[in-house]
């Protein structure tokens, strides 16, 4: 059975988010709002957590998950950026956008895509979910949290009440907060710019 919080939409209680954050790591799983969808996410640095996010979404050991960041800062510690994408990802963050990038050997090695060495990573636009990051004091491994078979992203977490108390640890309800997933950009190559999704976030403009 999951624990749930409902924090303040703008003002998110200190109390409860040191809480959660202390569950994470201790090897949590959490269901969270973001920008754009609920995500599911886990400790960076948290193996056994990550398998649980890949068996709630029926994933194989070849999926890449997205590392979400407080900030452009933390993205570097993570992935490489050179002056052309950093100015790309700054026009676009915070916001409903994952840029896939060339890792760094700062993250670990498990958390890489095994033959490209690339990871994703976004950085949200929502209170709560900047909130538990910054509390948190690093970045959470992720994903988009949508059942196996569903057509669509969790937007609501009170119409799956069951499924997630069977699934995760922890809940933040937030609300509903949309039903659509990320844009993500792959940024990884040297032909610019390629549209890997079509998501929430806007490209018309970019291309």
């Amino acid at each position: 059975m999951a624990d749930w919080f409902e924090l303040h939409p703008v003002n998110p209680q200190a109390r409860l988010l040191a809480q959660i954050a202390a569950r994470i790591r201790q090897g949590a799983v959490v269901a969270y709002p973001t920008d754009s969808c609920y995500a599911l996410g886990c400790r960076l640095d948290d193996r056994e957590a990550a398998e649980r996010l890949r068996r709630i979404r029926d994933f194989d050991k070849h999926h890449q998950f997205t590392l979400v960041c407080r900030d452009l800062s933390e993205i570097a510690t993570y992935a490489r950026v050179d002056n052309r994408q950093y100015r790309l990802i700054r026009s676009l963050t915070p916001g409903p956008y994952t840029f896939v990038l060339a890792a760094t050997k700062e993250l670990p090695r498990k958390m890489a895509h095994e033959k490209r060495k690339t990871i994703g990573i976004r950085v949200p636009e929502h209170v709560t979910a900047q909130a538990l990051l910054e509390t948190l004091g690093e970045p959470l491994i992720s994903c988009t949290l949508q059942f196996p078979g569903e057509e669509e992203p969790v937007g609501s977490p009170e119409d799956w009440r069951a499924e997630l108390d069977r699934s995760v640890d922890i809940v933040i309800d937030g609300g509903a907060c949309g039903t659509e997933a990320t844009t993500v950009l792959d940024l990884s190559t040297d032909d610019g710019m390629t549209v890997l999704r079509q998501g929430k976030g806007a490209v018309d403009h970019l291309l």
